[in-house]
Parts: C-alpha cells; structure tokens; sequence
C-alpha cells in the first residue's frame, strides 16, 4: 500500500546523449522536499523543519560558450526551449523551462560568467503535490551550472539563487525553505533552518528506530502558487508585522501574541490580517515544540501538534481544501498519531505519522474515504529522510 523509495528515475544523461549527440560533461541531483512543520514561516523569517525525500529531478550538463540555454525535460510535453542570454526577461513566460532559465538569470545578473548549458532534465518529484518540483529543479540548475563553471558556490548560495529565479524571474514570491531544503538536507535528519540568516542545525529524524512511519498522502489535487492567494497572505503577513511596528512576524514572541492580536483588532485590522499573525506566530511556536520531542526521544507527542498546525492552516490561513481535511480525518480515525497538510495549500499534499505497524492500514482507510467521497485515488508514500543535492557523476 506504501511506497518507501522514490520510482525509478528516467536517465538524464541517455536523454542527453539521444537529444544533443554527445554526452554530457555531468549529472545531477537535487530532491523534493517535505515539510514537517513550520508552514508561511519562511518569509516573515522563521523557523522550519524540512527534510529531503527521495524523490529528485536529475540533470544531464554540458557548458556552451555561445551565450545559449537550450533545457529539455523528460518528463513535460514538448521539444527542446531554446533561450539566448539577451531574451532572458523577467516574468515573460516559458513555463516549466522558466525554472532553470530563471537560475541561469540570476547567476549572470550576479556576475558569473555562465555562458550557456545545454541540459537535459528527468524527475521523479510529483508536480503541484507541494513537494517542491520547481525548487529541485532551482537548486540542481544552479549545482550544475556552479560545478561546470568553477562558481564554488555554497549550498546556501545555491538555494538563495534558486529563490532569486523564482522571486524575480518566474514570477512566485516563495520564502527561502523549499531551496534550502533541497540543497541542505542530509540523510536521516530534518532541517532546523532559521531562515532570518540561514542558520541551520541537522535535526536527527530516525523514525524507523521508533516503531514509526511519516506517510505523504498526495491529494492529486494540482496547486499552483501563482495565482495571487500565496501572494496575498504574504501582504497580509507583512501588513500585521507593519501595525505591530516590528521588522517581521518572526520579532513577535509567542508569550505576546495575544496581546498582539488584540492590538491588532482595536488598530482596525483585517481578519485576515489577524488571523494569519495568529497562524505564523505559532507555527513558529510549534517548530520549537517538535524538535524540543524529537531530542527528548518523545517523538509520539508531535503528533498532537501536526494536529494543531492542520488547524491553524485550516481555519487561521485558510489554505486547505476538502481533499487535505479529508486525509487529516481519515487517517486520525483510522489510528494515525497526527496529520497535517504540507506546503502552500489549496491542494498538494498532507503528512500523517503513524505506527510502522499500521501504516498500510491508514493508508487503506485513507484511500477507501477518498473513493467513497468521488475523489481521485490519492499516492501514498512513506517519507524517507534522504540527502541534498548532490554530483552523481
């Protein structure tokens, strides 16, 4: 019933070698993620905890000289996209290729000398499952490109890129997590980023050890974060942090949110405005209480919080959708310890941590109420905590 590794990846480098007649000069990797808890923190600079999935989109490299970016994808209808270093405009289209031509952007906007690449694209990441597909293939344009042309960028460097591409480039105000993530994560760990200044700190996430399982259920309901909702609750977010007179979200402590909130309601404040302070504030709240369980060994108790956090998306954000609220409540009846929909919502996917020993079960409850309520089957995984992007030859 569940998945533990990722599907077989299509080869990018024999892609490659049919598509352009020679072989590439290298191969990469960089993976989707998951996201435990800490959900609309990212971008009023506070904590999440990620961790990589096996799932990657992989790239077959070599350099051009002759200021041309030619990207092809296995795995999306179409040929090959063609771009010169002089059309590169932001926000003018191109579709899923505006994700490494974005990269190849914001490196020459940066000074690199990036001359060109021809690439070749495969992914086992699932695409609008809230897995980040579009930051995997960020962050492994962006190895790609720094390994092939001596950047000797840092893995931080590598995920800020990805987000420049994506901010400036393609067009989605994204926070810097789904990067970072991507490029960051090691094997058999979360990712306790501060993503004020990028601190981070490997988060020991040996589920197995404890009798249990972490199943991504994804909804195979398709988001998309371009259409104005994401960006509306980051202005609603930074309209909050602007009333409260601080820098950002992430300068309210929890033991003040109440008196924040009623700050904000005698200013006038939109509900909306309150209630996403309210949803940001303690999701921060919550990436302290599930890495404060996961290093005393009490790794069950976080499964009341994934509860909370659905909630608070739920009712505070508003973010979910039926399908998300489906899954939390199936696998909640069915035995699960916690759940909580990932990502930005409006779709994608939802985590539920259970027993190893019910996992199969939750998942048959889960895909059972999915049938009985006229819903696509959904795909059901288990969450392996795997490493960041990396060279793999």
């Amino acid at each position: 019933m569940t998945e533990t590794t990722a599907p077989p990846a299509t080869d990018p480098a024999a892609v490659f070698a049919e598509l352009y007649g020679h072989k590439p000069h290298g191969v990469w990797a960089a993976p989707g993620r998951v996201n435990l808890i800490g959900e609309y923190t990212d971008f009023n600079d506070g904590f999440v905890l990620p961790l990589a999935l096996p799932h990657t989109a992989r790239a077959a490299v070599s350099p051009r000289t002759d200021g041309v970016l030619r990207v092809y994808s296995h795995d999306v209808p179409g040929g090959v996209v063609s771009l010169h270093a002089g059309e590169l405009t932001p926000r003018s289209g191109h579709g899923w290729a505006a994700y490494p031509a974005g990269v190849w952007w914001a490196l020459r906007e940066a000074g690199h000398p990036v001359t060109g690449a021809d690439i070749a694209l495969t992914s086992t990441v699932p695409t609008g499952a809230g897995l980040s597909s579009s930051a995997a293939l960020e962050v492994v344009t962006a190895l790609a490109l720094s390994d092939l042309y001596d950047l000797r960028l840092s893995a931080a460097e590598l995920a800020v890129t990805g987000r420049r591409a994506e901010n400036a480039f393609v067009g989605v105000p994204c926070g810097i997590m789904d990067q970072m993530a991507s490029a960051c994560c090691t094997e058999g760990h979360a990712l306790h980023l501060d993503t004020r200044d990028l601190t981070l700190r490997q988060v020991p996430f040996d589920l197995a050890a404890h009798g249990l399982t972490l199943l991504v259920v994804d909804t195979r309901v398709q988001h998309a974060l371009g259409d104005g909702a994401y960006a509306r609750r980051r202005s609603a977010c930074e309209e909050g942090a602007r009333l409260l007179g601080i820098p950002m979200l992430r300068d309210l402590p929890h033991d003040g949110l109440d008196a924040a909130l009623a700050a904000l309601a005698d200013a006038g404040a939109d509900a909306s405005v309150i209630r996403c302070v309210r949803h940001v504030v303690g999701d921060n709240r919550r990436v302290e209480q599930i890495i404060a369980l996961l290093e005393a060994g009490d790794v069950r108790a976080a499964g009341p919080v994934l509860n909370e956090g659905h909630r608070s998306l739920r009712d505070d954000l508003r973010v979910s959708c039926p399908e998300l609220d489906l899954v939390v409540a199936a696998a909640n009846e069915a035995g699960a310890l916690g759940a909580r929909m990932t990502g930005g919502g409006f779709g994608g996917s939802a985590l539920v941590l259970v027993e190893e020993e019910t996992a199969d079960a939750v998942a048959r409850a889960v895909t059972k109420a999915f049938a009985g309520a006229g819903h696509t089957a959904p795909g059901i995984f288990a969450a392996v905590p795997s490493p960041g992007a990396r060279r793999l030859r």
